[in-house]
């Protein structure tokens, strides 16, 4: 249990320690307006924070730096919880795939960080509405609309012409067997296999279906990854070795997601901090995460990873606004 004193001497060590990424010594911080007793109270108070695991004293300095623990102190005890920061997402009336490229490109601009959204996976995902359309005599085009807005689109040919109403009948028939339902392979083809169809209207919807099979294909790549170059520039990050271990992870997105799936359980924002990453190439970093959908569930996740010394409060002000409008955004489209 800290005292009112020392727990102003760790928040103003972390936050200085944010803004320059340098030790923070004793004769820093009894400049701090915030702080009115003298250097002898601080160091006193500094040894004993450092006692306690949450302050470190690296030996090239005499100033003081946070520890993780330190850091998880200062997330928990000393910041406002619940706010949102101020994020322009423009994402109404979008298609999935463009709402997530643009939320991950605006988290990562808004935050100068490494910024991740997974997208609702499949299983979560029902038929909205299926259009059949003649394109051409011998050519069709299939579209299937999700509820989570993914669109997948076919052309199919066909060797003979196609009968108009055919094209209607399958709309009609696609709709009414698979609107509201699941889009996993088994429950397509049970809705579909009905035995009083006759041969050319199962031969017809035998070949529209290859249109579900681009869902479940596309809906594999899952991470939206954006600010990549930002956290590795400007010497963010300490070594060579903590760069590569970092790319490699984000290579390997399903490691990465199941660290991001995390947050999913959460009823606010998830904040992992070096070592509380079981992922390696997370240890010397800091992860923010939110989960968003509508209120009964969470369907994909919005994160951002930086240095240890990001400034959390920002960043969590930020990931959770995000997540916000995004799960507006899902609600509107399952509303729609």
């Amino acid at each position: 249990m800290l005292t009112e004193r020392q727990e102003l001497i760790l928040r103003r060590v972390v936050e200085t320690h944010q803004s320059t990424a340098q030790p923070v010594g004793s004769k820093t911080l009894a400049n701090d307006p915030e702080i009115d007793f003298g250097p002898s109270t601080i160091r006193n108070e500094l040894a004993v924070l450092e006692e306690q695991g949450l302050l470190a004293h690296p030996h090239t300095s005499a100033g003081r730096t946070p520890t993780d623990a330190g850091r998880r102190f200062y997330v928990d005890r000393l910041l406002p919880h619940g706010q949102r920061a101020e994020l322009n997402l423009p994402i109404v009336k979008s298609e999935v795939d463009h709402a997530m490229r643009v939320t991950s490109a605006t988290l990562a601009q808004a935050t100068n960080l490494l910024a991740i959204v997974s997208a609702p996976p499949l299983e979560a995902a029902t038929v909205r509405h299926v259009e059949v359309l003649t394109l051409q005599p011998h050519v069709a085009m299939v579209v299937v609309i999700t509820s989570t807005g993914s669109v997948a689109k076919r052309l199919i040919s066909f060797d003979e012409p196609i009968d108009s109403g055919l094209i209607s009948w399958a709309t009609e028939y696609l709709n009414e067997r698979l609107s509201g339902h699941e889009l996993g392979a088994r429950t397509v083809a049970a809705r579909l296999g009905d035995s009083s169809l006759g041969a050319s209207e199962r031969g017809f919807l035998e070949a529209l279906l290859p249109v579900f099979d681009d869902l479940r294909s596309d809906s594999e790549v899952m991470l939206y990854v954006e600010g990549a170059g930002r956290l590795l520039g400007g010497d963010r990050l300490d070594n060579l070795s903590e760069i590569n271990e970092l790319l490699s992870a984000l290579e390997r997105r399903v490691a990465l997601l199941g660290v991001l799936r995390v947050a999913l359980g959460e009823r606010d924002v998830l904040v992992r901090i070096g070592s509380e990453n079981e992922l390696p190439a997370l240890q010397s970093l800091a992860l923010v995460g939110a989960g968003y959908g509508p209120r009964a569930q969470k369907l994909g996740t919005v994160s951002v990873i930086g240095p240890l010394q990001m400034d959390y409060g920002a960043v969590i002000a930020t990931v959770r606004e995000a997540a916000w409008q995004l799960s507006r955004y899902i609600e509107d489209v399952d509303a729609g």
